[in-house]
């Protein structure tokens, strides 16, 4: 495939390969910075999950800077519209996300849906293993004053927790931490921005 015409910006222009029709990519164009945030800003909106800059940068074949550059431009003009929608850093990626001042009314929304919500035992437990991480299942159990069983399965099952290895202590008991799922469903970047263990009891599951 020959190379195609530069973009007519070429102060704003990046190189990037251009796709063929088979999905492979051959040749190289140039493009403008504003076709590559509408690309990358069109990503993160299909994305099932938050996209880090990288994996936009290795998918366009761009630089990782260009990518950091649009992203910054992407949540200015979110922040400039008033609307919303934000565009948040979130466990190590990006996502289109509702503004927390309207959480309330979203809430009141997704609670008007028939809807599987995690019981108080399993949020007490998760909470635990969020704020005490990695915990065991005795340690919880010592926190609750309640065996966790049932809800440590819920929790496995519905991604929210993993397995953080054994503890070297006797019988060996096996620790667990939050998930990268977990950050998603709470629309964390990390675990510094836990919210407040009351905050737990207004966790609707997602999955049943």
């Amino acid at each position: 495939m020959s190379k195609a015409a530069k973009a007519t910006n070429a102060e704003s222009a990046v190189e990037v390969d251009e796709l063929s029709p088979s999905d492979e990519i051959e040749g190289h164009r140039e493009i403008g910075a504003a076709e590559l945030k509408a690309i990358a800003e069109a990503m993160i909106f299909v994305a099932d999950e938050p996209v880090s800059a990288k994996t936009i940068a290795d998918v366009i074949k761009v630089d990782r800077e260009a990518i950091d550059r649009v992203l910054v431009d992407l949540v200015a003009e979110y922040d400039a519209r008033n609307s919303g929608l934000q565009l948040r850093e979130i466990a190590a990626g990006w996502q289109i996300a509702t503004r927390p001042e309207h959480h309330e009314q979203i809430r009141a929304y997704l609670k008007s849906r028939p809807s599987a919500k995690l019981s108080l035992a399993s949020l007490e437990t998760l909470a635990v293993i969020a704020y005490k991480q990695p915990v065991t299942v005795p340690e919880i159990l010592e926190i609750r004053g309640v065996q966790s069983p049932s809800a440590i399965k819920t929790l496995l099952d519905k991604r929210l927790i993993v397995a953080k290895g054994r503890k070297e202590t006797v019988g060996r008991p096996m620790m667990y931490g939050t998930s990268n799922e977990f950050l998603i469903q709470f629309g964390l970047k990390d675990l510094t921005e836990l919210p407040s263990i009351e905050d737990f009891q207004d966790l609707a599951g997602g999955e049943s």
